[in-house]
């Protein structure tokens, strides 16, 4: 501190990091006010319309202050700065929040210490990892009438986990579950992995997913909410992202054909993973969303940024059971690599690296078109403008996984109908006719004959 500071503290008086105090009065909710927030100081003797009356600052005063600090709960820790008849108390940001002194719970808001209400108590609680989602109780569920053994089956296979030991102390092993009074209690992680109805106990772990036709996302093909459990949402985020993911064939005179997708799959996939386990189950407004749109797909997910986070660099887990439990089924591992081993992914399948941004509430993670499948694409686009072709040569062809669907469904049935392709793939008959048109767009099918009785012809 020096005379310059000083003056320059006093102009603009009390703020979110200055108090001015005459006496210890109340300086106690200034502590916990400041270290609930994010540190601050406290000038011991100025008025609070900046005038410096002194304060004799004794080693009897610091030692009474020093008591006021270890009284709160947990203990503040504060330090001393003495300028000129000015004691100068420095608050640190509390590393183990909320603070309590003997009045209540206090923040910081602007220039003034205010007391905190009820919902902003449980919201610090939260945003501080003291209260879990996923390790909360749900009084509601029943056991075993909710529950669903099959999933947990599905999950011991999945994991390899031994099958000697019974279910229930299964349950209890992985944390899901307590014994009270001889029966069995399970928490919100529990009910995402193994209840028979998850969603009617937490409705909002839906994940959204939509097919856009444009690039401004305003055209709807498709759009579904997947329900189900936890890891049964991945899945069924991914077969809907394997669906409309084009594929480029190379044939290289092997057996084997060699297929190039549009996206990386299993960078997609653990994007997928992360945004189920790290969403904020805590808001009940937002499902988690995938965006697939015609050049590039784009996962938006409902978090409470960590304090003080660096992308790549911070660990969290915000749901550490479900963490848990997915690296038990090797669903992602709990050290916190997931974008690691994405990017690691995305440039040993020549895609490019995706695009990430968040908010403090919301994470964005965008996954362009991989670069060689682009190549294919335009080579196979050259291909079909070119007026002779030597009928020997096979062309590239891309297509999705829903036009491959499509495709053999004509080969099964040449007479099936859109209506009834709709039916036998549980998809909505104007995403068929979007599609069909695009087969037909390629040159690869054909309407034959009358509109009534025609069939279906595949050109190639």
């Amino acid at each position: 501190m020096n005379e310059k500071e000083l003056k320059m503290i006093l102009e603009e008086g009390e703020g979110y990091k200055i108090e001015f105090k005459e006496s210890l009065s109340g300086i106690d909710k200034e502590m916990v006010s400041f270290a609930n927030s994010s540190g601050g100081r406290i000038f011991l003797g100025i008025t609070d319309d900046s005038k410096i009356k002194g304060f004799a600052a004794s080693n009897r005063l610091k030692s009474q202050i020093q008591d006021i600090a270890s009284n709160c709960r947990p203990k503040v820790q504060i330090a001393f700065e003495k300028f000129e008849n000015i004691l100068i108390i420095t608050v640190r940001e509390g590393s183990d929040k909320p603070y309590e002194c003997s009045e209540g719970f206090f923040k910081r808001l602007g220039p003034n210490s205010q007391k905190m209400t009820r919902n902003e108590i449980v919201d610090l609680f939260k945003s501080e990892g003291k209260i879990r989602f996923d390790e909360l109780m749900e009084p509601g569920f029943n056991y075993p009438g909710d529950y669903d053994k099959n999933k947990l089956t599905e999950f011991i296979e999945l994991g390899g986990l031994s099958k000697t030991a019974g279910s229930e102390r299964i349950l209890l092993s992985l944390n899901v579950s307590t014994r009270q009074r001889g029966n069995l209690h399970f928490n919100n992680s529990g009910i995402l992995f193994f209840a028979k109805n998850p969603q009617s106990f937490i409705p909002w772990s839906v994940f959204t997913v939509v097919l856009f036709k444009d690039k401004q996302g305003t055209d709807v093909i498709d759009r579904k909410e997947v329900k189900g459990s936890l890891f049964e949402i991945v899945e069924g985020v991914m077969n809907f992202t394997r669906m409309y993911t084009k594929v480029a064939y190379r044939f290289t005179g092997k057996p084997q054909r060699e297929e190039i997708y549009e996206y990386p799959f299993e960078a997609v996939r653990e994007a997928v993973i992360n945004s189920v386990m790290h969403k904020d189950y805590f808001e009940h407004g937002h499902n988690n969303i995938l965006k697939f749109f015609p050049d590039k797909i784009s996962i938006e997910n409902i978090w409470r940024k960590p304090r003080h986070f660096i992308l790549g660099r911070t660990v969290f887990r915000r749901n550490q059971v479900i963490a848990d439990l997915f690296s038990r089924i090797h669903f992602g591992e709990k050290l916190g690599s997931g974008m690691q081993r994405i990017k690691e992914i995305c440039k040993k399948d020549h895609s490019p690296l995706p695009k990430i941004n968040f908010t403090e509430t919301h994470f964005y993670i965008t996954f362009g078109q991989n670069r060689e499948y682009l190549n294919m694409a335009k080579a196979e686009e050259s291909i079909s403008t070119t007026p002779q072709v030597t009928p020997q040569v096979t062309p590239q062809v891309t297509l999705s996984g829903l036009e491959k669907q499509i495709l053999e469904e004509i080969i099964k049935n040449p007479r099936i109908s859109r209506n009834q392709i709709a039916n036998r793939l549980k998809i909505g008959s104007d995403t068929i006719k979007e599609y069909i048109k695009r087969l037909r767009k390629k040159n690869i099918l054909r309407r034959k004959g009358k509109t009534s009785g025609g069939w279906w012809k595949i050109k190639r």
